[in-house]
């Protein structure tokens, strides 16, 4: 059979038959189902890993989920980028009828169909971004958190042009375009790894006979890598954390206690002064942040305590367990995740949203924080100056 978007390989005696479908073509889904129905392959494989399978057959389950539960068990990041990935999708659906991500259920259902085993051939998308992460300076960091929460409220419009060129990458690839042509080197990890990944996973595949269902993007690669062996353990691994923020971020608070204790020792009333001022600033700037997000009154007597306990370790933030108490007492559900959309676009809704609502405590009160420790910390630097010199 001889079509279109199909590759067709031979690695030691096993047939591998690539798809390189278009996420956002309404074509995809039909031309997977039928090639699965006339090869009838030993196994398919998807370019999905298993918490977006998930998020596909489990999606009741995954709107249920609480937030107190999905930050307990470190999946904020996840929800972030499938937040995202859906404000993009929604746009796209209701200007051009198109449902992003059709060909990968057609998938699943086609190797269900013939009793073809399912592999999941794609990286944990959790562990492609902490390669992205790691490869980040302050600057990128700011830059790619910016450019995410900026594609979830974003009401743009998308062009007729922009989508013949997302018709030819995947969801992630499509999403960080613009980011990865300001730091090129963040090709390896969401491109380049991913298509060693994919393609020893597919190469891994059961049987004699496979078809794998791909973005057309990564097509190319693949057929390249294939003929090499990948260390998926390698591909995996977590980058090593640098030093250096741990330093620095414990440096400040150490030489602002060694401040305060020594004009403690040598004038003790401008010491107090300087440890009043460190409390005053903090917890008075993190407190009234959460009251701009309209936080629960506990959550702002949270940000007031703990906002110059947690300034002085660089692990902790006030936010932090602000927006627990926060979520905990006005506790919300992914579901509100799904209409933020709808809701940022009056600040009433902005507001009302409970998702939004814990972001906003989390943010408002960190920011508050921070503000703070300039302040406090140019008070107890002025103080401890004036006290000596």
């Amino acid at each position: 059979m001889t079509e279109e978007n199909i590759t067709r390989l031979h690695i030691n005696e096993k047939e591998i038959i690539l798809i390189g479908t278009a996420h956002v073509s309404k074509d995809s889904a039909e031309q997977v189902k039928r090639v699965i129905e006339s090869e009838n392959p030993d196994a398919v494989c998807i370019e999905l890993d298993e918490q977006r399978y998930k998020s596909i057959t489990d999606g009741n389950k995954w709107k249920d989920m609480d937030i107190f539960k999905v930050i307990k068990e470190k999946k904020a990041t996840l929800l972030l980028m499938n937040l995202a990935i859906s404000s993009f999708q929604k746009r796209m659906a209701s200007q051009f009828g198109i449902n992003a991500g059709q060909e990968m259920i057609q998938g699943i259902e086609s190797a269900k169909e013939i009793d073809a085993e399912l592999v999941l051939a794609d990286r944990n998308i959790q562990i492609t971004f902490s390669r992205i992460w790691g490869n980040l300076g302050l600057k990128g960091k700011t830059l790619l958190l910016t450019q995410i929460v900026a594609s979830i409220f974003s009401k743009e419009t998308i062009t007729e042009e922009e989508l013949e060129k997302m018709k030819q990458q995947d969801t992630i690839n499509a999403m960080l375009q613009e980011f990865t042509e300001h730091f090129p080197r963040l090709k390896k990890p969401l491109i380049d790894e991913r298509d060693q990944y994919l393609s020893q996973k597919i190469k891994n595949a059961p049987g004699d006979k496979v078809v794998a269902v791909l973005g057309a993007a990564h097509v190319p690669g693949i057929t390249k890598q294939i003929q090499k062996d990948h260390d998926l353990k390698a591909l995996t691994k977590l980058p090593k954390k640098s030093n250096t923020p741990k330093i620095i971020g414990w440096s400040i608070p150490i030489l602002i206690l060694a401040m305060i204790a020594y004009t403690f020792i040598t004038n003790p009333s401008v010491g107090m002064q300087q440890a009043l001022s460190w409390l005053f600033w903090h917890g008075g700037l993190s407190a009234l942040g959460t009251l701009l997000a309209f936080g629960h009154p506990l959550a702002v007597l949270t940000s007031l305590v703990a906002a110059p306990i947690t300034s002085l370790n660089p692990l902790l933030a006030s936010g932090w367990f602000a927006g627990i108490v926060q979520a905990y007492f006005s506790r919300p559900t992914v579901r509100d995740f799904e209409t933020i959309a709808e809701d940022v676009t009056s600040v009433k809704g902005f507001w009302g949203n409970k998702v939004t609502r814990v972001l906003l405590v989390v943010m408002l009160s960190n920011l508050g924080s921070s503000i703070g420790t300039f302040i406090g910390g140019a008070d107890v630097i002025r103080l401890f100056i004036s006290n000596f010199f």
